[in-house]
């Protein structure tokens, strides 16, 4: 009897602490609560192959996925990094803690371009609200003299009355020393209408001689954040609307490119050929939406159809997730969208129109490869 008394206090007392925890759960505020996002932010620090290697201690049928090059990881490091945070392999996750601005660098290089490295990535714009408040005026010293296609060219495909490709540009405000008066630092290179919207229009044009019907977007997002008193770090938040409605509207839509302009100096992003100067180009995809990998792919092959014509323009291909960045980029809303870095914010018209003529040849090119496919 004593016996059974004591069990039934145990499962008595069991049930009330669960009761308790239940409730501790559900009545605690929302910002404390463990949520999914909560062990996903978790489980992300952990690579497959990890989860590969626990997941065959306890079934032996996983171990047959488990890759042969890969060293058998050690448990301990494993709930480190869960706990922490920090790869012992990577000490961008220790260092973006202590060191102000060291998180620009969070990111993976999935394919390197010549001279690139983790020393030299992209650097997002990321200016307070406070520095469009006023404007320069543009000074937009010389037309460019990149040879002009000829306007009356027919090319041999053509999409038709359909527009199949959307650009758009998130920071659109983002401009180029040379379009801007002397003495204006790159913390202040932005204009409203002297800016990256300009390559976006040359990249139309280059595509439309190319038979690709094209849409260009120039809404003023940032004319939006200032109506709306949201913060510049919420212009993807703000182009979101913009590319949902034109999936809406038009459902011949099949590629997305959101246009951008890098924060780093011309000797980063320019390179010479053939004694002419291109303004480089960088492949940008987030990585925290299920299907990212279809996207990813779509910008590898851009870069190795680059790379194949023109050896060095590509810097190469990214992709961003974590703590201090978007992480999507609208690109979880297609599976053909890309975010493009076109040069930096020293290079000039004549260098960025030129690579935004290579980029809509070698996309007509690819895209005219594919239309092949699938038309047998």
């Amino acid at each position: 009897m004593k016996k059974w008394y004591k069990r039934s206090s145990f499962y008595m007392i069991a049930i009330i602490a669960l009761f308790l925890f239940a409730g501790i759960l559900t009545s605690i505020q929302p910002a404390y609560r463990l949520s999914s996002s909560t062990l996903h932010q978790w489980t992300s620090q952990i690579s497959g192959s990890s989860f590969l290697h626990l997941m065959g201690m306890e079934n032996r049928i996983f171990k047959t996925a488990y890759p042969e090059d890969q060293e058998d990881i050690k448990v301990s490091e494993v709930v480190f990094q869960m706990a922490t945070s920090i790869k012992p392999n990577d000490p961008r996750t220790l260092l973006g803690r202590e060191i102000p601005g060291f998180s620009s660098y969070d990111g993976e290089i999935i394919v390197a371009g010549k001279g690139t490295d983790y020393t030299n990535m992209p650097i997002e714009s990321s200016p307070p609200m406070e520095v469009f408040e006023t404007e320069k005026e543009a000074v937009i010293k010389e037309e460019p003299s990149t040879e002009e296609k000829s306007p009356d060219k027919n090319p041999f495909q053509t999409t038709g009355e359909r527009d199949v490709v959307f650009i758009y540009h998130t920071h659109n405000r983002e401009s180029f020393l040379p379009l801007l008066p002397a003495g204006t630092v790159a913390d202040e290179a932005f204009h409203s209408k002297a800016n990256i919207t300009m390559v976006g229009e040359r990249l139309a044009k280059g595509l439309e001689e190319n038979g690709i019907g094209t849409n260009v977007d120039k809404t003023d997002i940032t004319k939006k954040l200032k109506e709306k008193n949201m913060e510049y770090y919420q212009s993807y938040g703000a182009s979101r609307p913009i590319v949902q409605e034109a999936i809406k509207q038009d459902g011949n839509l099949q590629f997305f490119f959101d246009l951008h302009r890098d924060s780093l100096g011309k000797d980063i992003t320019t390179i010479k050929l053939d004694g002419i100067n291109y303004a480089k180009i960088f492949f940008v995809v987030g990585g925290e939406y299920a299907r990212y990998k279809q996207n990813l792919k779509l910008a590898n092959d851009l870069h190795m159809a680059i790379e194949k014509k023109y050896p060095g323009l590509s810097r190469g291909v990214l992709i961003k997730k974590g703590d201090g960045t978007n992480g999507k980029f609208n690109q979880d809303l297609s599976q053909n969208a890309v975010l493009i870095e076109f040069g930096g914010v020293e290079n000039n018209l004549d260098e960025l129109y030129r690579s935004a003529d290579v980029v809509a040849d070698v996309f007509s090119d690819f895209y005219w490869k594919a239309e092949k496919v699938n038309g047998n």
